[in-house]
């Protein structure tokens, strides 16, 4: 209590689940009782601030707890986890504030150092995507394996820049390139790969945003159909041993145009791995809290606006997990292939985007539908209520990690798909509704469905929600 958040507050007694400490003294304050108690403490003693002090409790047990403090209106200030305290990230006297990913309760990821040493530390590495979410993060785990070079790939020059200048400090050690290029220009891939000749291949770009690309589906099968095309023929033609596909559970009988062409480009990497001696996998997980073009970002920024804030349905679902224990897993599952799967991760169980909002506003200190209402906007176009990350035709089966799953590899029919790639090819650029019939000869399961529900009046002319 002499941190200096709390240098003005007087201590007023603990809570503790053991039953033996019931009604004990710690040094001269009572424990009122266990985590049940909690809320008609808060209220008899006008408790205005709650300390969490159980960094070697399981996430989940952490979880559990800040929800039943955030119904008391109290402030909450968390002692960091063990991990973060054993690897120095944090010091034990540390106050924080409860973040968003306090409340998934998903234990830290461990990974098989040994397995990720074997195909990355000494080799030359590409990421393409390297500015972008999930890619810079790929980039710094990866530097931090001590890969031979490592190579920063992305269209936009500032991100890349940043990321560049970001490692450059952390990891003096290790040699970085940056280049600039579009995975959709062929030559240029080839170009790339051709000089640098890396042994292993993160493919991280994309178009991520769904709304946007249902308006622009030329443009997502430009990018990632065929911009993952091009790297993937440039990574078989110049001998890379490994290459690991960014996937998405959007992937799986997809009902967005987005959704789809990541399906086509995993049914592309299928495919070229029968005939390559590049091990080609993909690996599909849902959303990671904090991307750019995200969920949480947008309602903080509607938050801090002062509301409302917008859903687009009070059922709608996503699996979470962190941008850094998303690409830890992918690093992870990049060690056990073998050529052809489709790795899929453990998401943990999905979170109802209702329930996020409503935790947001808490976290800032105010009460949803008080302080900050909510609205409903109504789906948009491509998306769904829930997400799924197998269809019935993908059985999955174990892997060495508790958190890792692979699917049955599918088999495909490389001429077949290959004309149908050519036709997709050919009617880029016609209308949209030309462009998504192609797609569905490409994509039995692709589904443009569209659910709608009565809008709020106020609601109906703005369709900005997430």
């Amino acid at each position: 209590m002499t941190n200096r958040s709390f240098i003005q507050s007087k201590l007023v007694g603990f809570i503790d689940d053991d039953p033996y400490k019931r009604y004990m003294q710690v040094m001269g304050y009572p424990v009122f009782g266990g985590r049940g108690d909690i809320v008609d403490v808060v209220k008899m003693h006008h408790v205005h601030d709650i300390v969490i002090a159980m960094p070697s409790s399981k996430r989940a047990e952490i979880s559990d707890l800040i929800n039943i403090c955030m119904t008391t209106g109290a402030k909450v200030k968390i002692i960091p986890a063990i991990d973060d305290i054993i690897t120095g990230k944090l010091a034990i006297q540390t106050l924080r504030n409860v973040e968003v990913e306090d409340l998934l309760g998903r234990e830290p990821v461990n990974i098989d150092l040994n397995g990720v040493m074997d195909y990355v530390t000494g080799k030359i590495v590409l990421v393409t995507g390297a500015g972008g979410s999930i890619g810079s993060e790929l980039s710094r785990q990866i530097a931090s394996f001590s890969p031979s070079k490592l190579l920063l790939l992305g269209h936009g020059e500032n991100s890349i820049y940043t990321i560049e200048m970001e490692l450059r400090t952390r990891f003096a050690q290790v040699a970085i390139e940056t280049v600039i290029a579009d995975i959709q220009d062929r030559e240029r891939m080839d170009q790339v790969l051709g000089q640098f000749m890396p042994q292993v291949v993160f493919h991280a770009a994309a178009h991520k945003h769904v709304p946007l690309m249902e308006r622009n589906p030329s443009e997502a099968i430009k990018n990632n159909v065929f911009g993952t095309r091009n790297v993937a023929d440039a990574a078989d033609k110049h001998g890379a041993a490994r290459f690991v596909m960014i996937s998405s559970d959007k992937a799986v009988n997809p009902t967005s145009i987005m959704g789809a062409t990541k399906r086509i480009a995993e049914m592309y990497i299928q495919s070229i791995n029968n005939t390559s001696r590049t091990q080609f996998v993909a690996v599909r997980f849902g959303n990671v809290l904090g991307s750019r073009g995200s969920v949480i970002p947008r309602f903080k920024e509607q938050i801090e606006a002062g509301g409302p804030v917008t859903v687009t349905h009070p059922e709608m679902v996503r699996y979470f997990m962190t941008i850094p224990e998303a690409v830890q897993l992918v690093i992870q599952a990049g060690a056990f292939a073998r050529g052809g799967e489709i790795f899929i991760l453990d998401m943990g169980k999905p979170v109802r985007i209702l329930d996020l909002a409503k935790d947001l506003i808490r976290l800032s200190g105010l009460e949803p539908d008080v302080d900050i209402p909510i609205r409903f906007s109504g789906l948009r176009e491509g998306e769904k209520l829930y997400e799924e990350l197998l269809t019935e035709a993908e059985a999955t089966t174990a892997t060495q990690h508790e958190r890792i799953f692979v699917g049955k590899a599918q088999s495909l029919d490389r001429q077949e798909l290959e004309l149908k790639l050519l036709h997709l090819k050919n009617i880029i650029g016609s209308e949209p509704q030309v462009v998504k019939a192609a797609i569905e000869q490409l994509v039995p399961f692709f589904i443009q469905e569209h659910v709608a529900f009565n809008l709020e009046p106020e609601l109906q002319h703005d369709r900005r929600a997430i």
